[in-house]
This record gives structure tokens, sequence and C-alpha cells, in this order.
């Protein structure tokens, strides 16, 4: 049976590739190759295996070339498009600077500005307590100079009428009598010079009360215009901090609590007014001052709460902010993945700053972060700067905003120069852009 299929098999190769015969001849002898069917058909099925292989591996060059090409065309267009898009944020961002630091120039100038306005109130207040007294003081001379005049009146009268029932009986006296009548008239003269002197005493009093009364008036149109400036600077010291915090998705109320919790010493000039000495309740300026510095002090416990949360820029230099929060493609894998902060782009070395006060409590090298800096800051908020070259801080130090941390680099996992910066609250990343934009017309 296989005798006969090969049989069969031969005859059809024969058919179609017939044994052939390739001589070779030499000078001294002749030689010749025999290529049978299933040579050829192997030589044949060879070369044809040959010439697909080149076919597709050629098809699938040229594919590749051809998607390559329309990639790089791709990635030029979306590079001119994110380089676009890149000058638009600087831009911004030169502009946001501008307006941040006009704004921390107003907010330098509303803040000098009360310091001025409290030194005169408080000299003002002490010029109104001092008037105040010697007004009682005119006062009670006034009551001692009229009750004077009156007990000198009544004793002119008395001697008046005195003189008038002793007048006859004197005058039928001895020659002797002008001496007593002469003591009489000079006593009556006297008192009558006396009485003048109380009457003008009280009318010079009373210019002198209605001088200190209109002086009074005076002080106090002074210290309401005085108040007035100092309710508008609070206001506009106050609000721009309440909305910057609550834009942050920061409880002004309850960040202002924990920062008085751990600021809980009194004294100092911010000290509230109290009641005075005499037991009588404050009256409406007092009120209104209180009012006043308890604003103030509400103002620098914003200050303290601002220092420690992360309203500012971790780079002061020039940079490029190269990647958002969010998901994004992978620039390794080219899958897409969730990052978990923001990247500013900026020479080697360039200086990287803390954002908020807080404690360095990680300075060195992790896998993916490179060399890494963490900082616990209060409200349960930590920054993190990663892929540094540089480390310039120790676990347990003490780091204010501003600080000089570390420098930039390309540590860990990366593809070019840059600072990776993340903000956590809880122990969750969340966007650091959230608290730089709430503090850009602010800070």
């Amino acid at each position: 049976m296989r005798t006969r299929l090969a049989i069969k098999v031969h005859g059809l190769l024969e058919h179609y590739f017939p044994e052939r015969r390739v001589f070779l001849k030499s000078d001294t002898d002749t030689r010749f190759i025999r290529l049978k069917p299933e040579t050829q058909l192997i030589a044949v099925s060879g070369a044809g295996a040959l010439i697909a292989w080149s076919i597709v591996a050629t098809a699938i060059l040229l594919m590749d070339s051809i998607g390559a090409g329309n990639f790089r065309d791709q990635a030029k267009r979306d590079q001119a498009t994110y380089q676009v898009r890149l000058n638009a944020l600087a831009a911004q961002r030169d502009q946001r600077a501008a307006e941040a630091l006009a704004a921390q120039d107003r907010f330098n100038a509303a803040l000098d500005q009360i310091s001025v306005m409290q030194s005169q109130l408080l000299e003002s207040e002490t010029r109104r307590h001092e008037v105040e007294t010697g007004l009682e003081v005119v006062q009670a001379t006034l009551r001692e100079t009229m009750e004077k005049r009156e007990a000198a009146e009544t004793a002119l009268a008395a001697l008046q009428s005195e003189a008038a029932d002793e007048s006859a009986t004197t005058l039928l006296a001895s020659k002797d009598a002008g001496v007593p009548v002469d003591f009489l008239a000079d006593a009556l003269a006297r008192t009558a010079a006396e009485r003048d002197q109380v009457v003008a005493d009280a009318q010079q009093a009373l210019l002198h009360a209605d001088e200190l009364a209109l002086e009074i008036a005076l002080m106090q149109e002074n210290n309401d215009q005085i108040f007035r400036q100092l309710e508008e600077a609070m206001t506009v010291s106050v609000e721009p901090l309440d909305k910057m915090f609550k834009a942050a998705g920061m409880a002004p109320e309850r960040i202002l609590n924990q920062v008085r919790s751990g600021y809980s010493g009194q004294g100092g000039p911010l000290t509230p007014l109290s009641f005075s000495s005499r037991g009588e309740e404050l009256s409406p300026d007092f009120l209104r001052a209180n009012r006043i510095l308890e604003q103030m002090d509400e103002l620098n416990l914003y200050r303290i709460a601002a220092e420690r949360a992360p309203f500012a820029l971790p780079v002061k230099q020039a940079f490029r902010f190269t990647s958002d929060y969010g998901f994004r493609r992978d620039p390794k894998t080219g899958g897409r993945r969730m990052h978990k902060g923001v990247d500013f782009a900026a020479p080697v070395g360039t200086d990287l700053h803390a954002t908020a006060d807080g404690v360095v409590t990680y300075a060195g090298w992790q896998s993916g972060y490179g060399r890494l800096i963490k900082i616990q800051h209060d409200f349960g908020i930590e920054t993190r700067y990663a892929h540094l070259s540089k480390i310039r801080v120790k676990v347990g130090q003490r780091v204010s905003r501003g600080d000089h941390i570390g420098d930039m680099g390309a540590s860990g996992r990366v593809t070019g120069v840059h600072l990776h910066y993340e903000v956590r609250v809880g122990g969750k990343a969340v966007n650091p852009m959230i608290y730089i934009k709430a503090a850009r017309d602010v800070f």
C-alpha cells in the first residue's frame, strides 16, 4: 500500500518536477548532479518560503515606518500644542505671581496702617480719659464754687438784715460809733467782692467746660474715623485669607480653633480692653475697639495658619510646569496611570523650598521617587519632594516656609530633570494646585 502511494506521489512529482541533471565539465573530466523531483520540491518550497518571508518582513517594515512617521508627526503636533499651552500657563503664572506680589504689598501696607492706627487709637483713648478726668475736676470745682457763692450770698443777706436792724441804734450812739460802721462797711465790701469773684470763676468754669465738651466731641469724631479705617483694613485683610482657606477645602473656623489652642498665652498689645476700675460697663467705643482687637487677633491666627499650610510654590526660580495632577500616559510604559502630584522642570541643582512650616519625617532614597523628602505639617498635611539631586535636611529637623531643603535632579524613575511635588491630607494624595491657586491672590 505504501509502495503504491509512494509510486503515485513520485509520479505526480515527476509530472511537475521532472528529473534534471546538471553537467559540470572541466578540462579533464565531466560530472553531473542529479536533481530528483523531491529535491526540486524542497528547493522550490524553500525559495517560496524565503520569498514569502521577505514579502511579509518588507510589509511589516513599511507599515512600521508609516506608523512611526504618523506617530512622530502626531507627537510633533502634540508637542507644539503642549508648548503653546505651557507658554500660556507660564504667562498666566507670571501674571498671577505679579498679582500675588501686589497683594502681598497691599497686605503689608494694611498691616503697617493697622499698627499705626492702633497706636493712634490707644493714644486717643488715653487723652480722652485725661480730658474726662479734667472735666470731672472742673465740674467738682464748679460745684464747690457754686456752694461757696450760695453761702456767701446767704451770709451777705444776713449781714444786710442785721445791719438794717442795728443801723438806727448805731447812728444814735456815741461819736466813737464810727469804728463799727466802718468795720461793717469793709465786711460788706469784701463779701460783695468775693461774690463777684465767685460769679466770675463760675462763668470761667462754664466756658472751660464748653471748651472741654467741644474737644471731646472732636476727639469722638476722630476716634470714629480711626475706627472706620481700622474696620475697613480688617475687612480687606481678613476676607482674602478666609476665602483662601475655603478655596483650599479647609474650614476656617476649625483651622483657627486649632491654631488658637496651640497659642493660648495671653498678654501683649492685643489684650482686649476690660471694664473700668469704677465698675462701669464699657462704652460703645470700647466695645468697638474690642471687636477690632478680636479681628486683629483673628488676622494673626490666619497668618500663623497660612505659614503651616502648603500655600507656597516649592520652586522660586524660573521653571516649566510639565505635568498636572490626575491620570496621564506613563512616560516609561505608555500606559495610563494616576499621577499623584505635579511636576516642575528646571535645571539641575535648582533650589527647592519648603512650602510650609513643618518637621522632616523622611530624607533619603525611596524606590521610584529617587531622593525623597517628606515634611509633616499641621492639620494632617504632608508634602513630598521627589527626584532630588541633593538633600539638605535631616529627619527630625524643623523647617519654615521658604527654607532651602534640597536641589532639583533626576534620581529615581524619571525621563528628565524635574521636581515631583505631592500634597497628602490624612495620607491621601490631593491636587497641590488647590493650595497654590487658592493663595495666588493673597501671597
